[in-house]
Formats: C-alpha cells, structure tokens, sequence
C-alpha cells in the first residue's frame, strides 16, 4: 500500500470498541494502556482484555483499576488485568515503572491525558505540566520500554492525540511557556501536535517491528474535562443551568470513544501500518496548515523533519533532566 492511499474500515463514529474487537482472539498478547481507570482508557481496557489480552492498566491510582480486574476474573474468555503505578509527570515514576517491567509488550495505548490547565503548572523538572504529561512522559515511557516492544517483533504503539492538534503546532523555540503568554487551549493543543509527531518520528524503529499510530476520539465527556469551569462548558453547550452535563448530538460514548484506539491496537487491518492519524475508525485526511477541518489532521503534525526535530529534542530533554 502506498503512503498516499488511505486507510478506510467497515466501521464509523457509531462503532463501539466491542464491534471493533469483535471476533479476534488477543490471547498471549501483553497490552499497556496508560490512564485506563477511567473514561476511554477503561472502555479500551475491557474490549482488549474481552478479546483475551493481558492488559496492565498504568495510572497514578491503581487501586481504582479494581472494578476492572474484578469484571476480568469473573469472565473465563477475558485476559487478566493489572494496575500499576505511574505518574508520567514524575520521570522517577517512569523510570521505577520500566525498571519494574519483564517480558515482552505487544501493545502500547498512550491514554493518559490532562486537558486545558487553567494556570501554566510545571512538572517537578520545569516541564510545563501539560506537555510533560501528555507528550514528554509517554516519550520517556515508549523509549524505556523500547527493548520489551522490540522483543514482541510486531509490536504497536497507539498515541490518544486530539482534533485540538490542529492549530497548535509544535513551539521549538518556547515549547513551555516561558516567555510566550501561556493560553490552555495553546499548550494542550501543542502536546496533541507532539504526540502524532511522535508517531512519525517512530519510523527510526520499523527494522524492530514497530509501528505507531495517533487518533483523535472524538468528543466525549469524561473525567478529561475536570479543568474547564462551568461557565465554559455551558458556553459550549455540553452543561445545563443546574450543573448537569448534556452531551451533544454529536458526541460519542465512552465506549464508541474508545474504539479508534482498539481499532489501532489490534486490528488486523492495521498490520504494518504506521506514522498515520485516525480519526471515527478512518485515517483522517490531511488539511493544510491554518485551515481547521473537522476529521483531518494538520500537515504541521505529520511533517517528517519536524518530527525528527521533536524527538531529538525530546531525547535531549530527558538526558538534561
């Protein structure tokens, strides 16, 4: 398949991440989702582990993965789950985490997220929290854990990213708001730019057998909107006047939210394919720079020097810090 034709599936928004799954048997596969407590991550969690992988769910509070495990051993076809502590805003997190890991990884979901932080927060290396968490973290994560997705020897990275991409592309000269006005939108929209970056910068690891793919969900209300104040959420017409969240027409459940990811995860229609960015179980068309077309993904993100820029920048910063 050439790199200019596009990828299309027998699924849509509507599909749920069971309908994607369903029919595939992942026994013996190993699957790590990060933030899989909540919203998509758990629904990503159960349509993997339901098809019978072993997920470990990666989270600051692995004590909330219990309902999980529990659904996971009381169904004799699922795989078992896991929980695990990680903070990726915390480097000493990832680095005790990956230190921790044996055995091959089949399956990489970089779910984890925070979104529109109303004050610039940095991480305790200086990192401005929201690239720290969502970009610079999973970055470390992937590379610590390169040598387990090699051994796995068809292994796939899956990046949550967001349409919120689209305007925001890469700052090398200000990435964390130190001399630039810090704006929300900006900086979350930046680490959605860095995280399909990413994926195109994984073309160093092919000859392993690894392929990475990013995805934008879709609009889902989930615990990921915890930083917008209410008077936001009404002004975007998803929250009513007594404080009830009101989904629009639009929007997607957790689970057809989720089903891009498992799409990318473990579909055999995703067999070799890499440094692509999907959106509704599509690959997304590409759009160019400046212009915000809904379902397409910005000709900033899947520029290849700038991802090869983006992550000798970002191997720098892990070593500096």
């Amino acid at each position: 398949m050439s790199t200019e034709q596009r990828l299309t599936t027998p699924f849509s928004a509507q599909t749920t991440a069971a309908e994607v799954i369903a029919g595939h048997d992942l026994t013996g596969r190993r699957i790590l989702v990060t933030g899989g407590a909540s919203g998509i991550g758990t629904e990503t969690v159960r349509a993997l582990a339901a098809a019978g992988a072993e997920v470990t769910v990666a989270t600051r509070r692995p004590e909330a993965v219990e309902q999980l495990r529990r659904e996971a051993a009381g169904d004799r076809r699922s795989g078992p789950v896991h929980g695990a502590r990680l903070d990726l805003a915390d480097l000493a997190s990832v680095k005790a985490f990956t230190e921790q890991w044996q055995g091959p990884l089949d399956v990489l979901v970089a779910n984890a997220g925070i979104m529109a932080l109303p004050q610039r927060e940095v991480a305790r290396n200086g990192w401005e929290l929201q690239l720290a968490t969502n970009f610079l973290g999973h970055f470390a994560l992937a590379t610590a854990l390169h040598g387990a997705l090699a051994e796995s020897g068809s292994a796939r990275i899956v990046v949550v990213s967001s349409g919120a991409h689209q305007g925001a592309p890469f700052d090398f000269d200000d990435p964390h708001f130190e001399r630039r006005p810090y704006d929300p939108w900006q900086a979350y929209g930046q680490s959605k730019s860095a995280e399909v970056l990413f994926t195109v910068g994984a073309h160093r690891w092919a000859r392993d057998g690894i392929t990475a793919n990013s995805l934008n969900p879709g609009y889902i209300l989930t615990n990921l909107q915890r930083h917008i104040d209410d008077d936001t959420m009404r002004s975007l017409g998803v929250m009513d006047d007594q404080g009830n969240l009101t989904p629009l027409p639009y929007y997607k459940t957790p689970a057809q939210g989720a089903a891009t990811s498992v799409l990318l995860a473990a579909s055999p229609l995703l067999e070799g394919v890499s440094g692509r960015y999907f959106e509704d179980n599509q690959q997304a068309p590409v759009s160019a720079d400046g212009e915000s077309v809904p379902g397409s993904v910005a000709s900033h993100a899947l520029d290849r020097e700038a991802a090869d820029r983006l992550w000798h920048y970002a191997s720098d910063a892990l070593r500096a810090r």
